[in-house]
């Protein structure tokens, strides 16, 4: 199993760090992606992924949408899609991201700004985008077709079913977390369903969005087994598959 997205370099997880990861070991991940917030982070999240590569632990470099409010003007100077672009190349990063739209956040033109350049930044180097996309995929489809071609994740896809087949023309697979394992969810398992299995991926999104079972708790990533389940059942399918 891999934990396709996992914020384990966040404070949540300072205490006891180490025995997350054990956990998760134990629980049978044996991959996790840690997307980054932002760039005075990124220094740090290197060097906790080289630190803990052996329990396979990776990282992708880029500027949550949430973030934008906050960032300092050192945070984004100069030709941003060359820094992150080279930072990526530096740190040996598989991906690039956390990056993309969050309709709940101000300052949407300097998001989607900053979302070109990140998909810009994946274009010249050859990198998948891990994307954010809350409350803005009317957006997000017509930035990805202008900036494009890039491949990358929807993570946790909150877009409707009717949008799955445009976004994956548009080269992109679709990570789910903890919602679509609670009861009575509708959105993402009808968007589940439609998704081909080559495209379907999963993540905890610790330490947020844990799943059935866990819910009202800090996320992590040895809960990956549920949102898995869940998955499985909005699939119709054994957990197996």
């Amino acid at each position: 199993m891999i934990d396709t997205h996992c914020h384990l370099d966040l404070d949540a997880f300072a205490a006891d760090r180490d025995q997350v990861i054990s956990r998760a070991v134990a629980a049978g991940v044996i991959g996790m992606l840690v997307p980054a917030i932002r760039p005075r982070t990124w220094a740090a999240l290197v060097e906790l992924a080289g630190r803990h590569a052996p329990y396979g632990m990776r990282c992708a470099l880029g500027i949550h949408p949430q973030i934008v409010p906050e960032l300092t003007a050192d945070e984004v100077a100069g030709d941003l899609a060359e820094r992150i672009a080279r930072a990526v190349q530096e740190a040996g990063a598989i991906a690039i991201g956390e990056c993309g739209l969050d309709g709940g956040t101000a300052d949407v033109p300097r998001q989607e700004q900053i979302f070109r350049a990140h998909l810009r930044a994946a274009r010249a180097i050859d990198k998948p985008v891990v994307i954010h996309v809350l409350r803005a995929h009317d957006a997000a489809p017509r930035i990805l077709r202008e900036e494009g071609p890039v491949r990358g994740i929807l993570h946790s896809y909150s877009g409707g079913a009717e949008l799955v087949p445009i976004y994956r023309d548009l080269g992109m697979a679709f990570s789910f977390a903890g919602p679509v394992s609670y009861p009575n969810a509708r959105r993402p398992v009808e968007a589940a369903r439609l998704v081909d299995a080559a495209l379907l991926l999963v993540e905890t999104d610790a330490p947020d969005q844990a799943p059935e079972g866990h819910r009202g708790g800090r996320s992590e990533p040895a809960f990956l087994p549920a949102v898995i389940a869940g998955l499985a059942a909005a699939r119709d399918v054994g957990a197996d598959q």
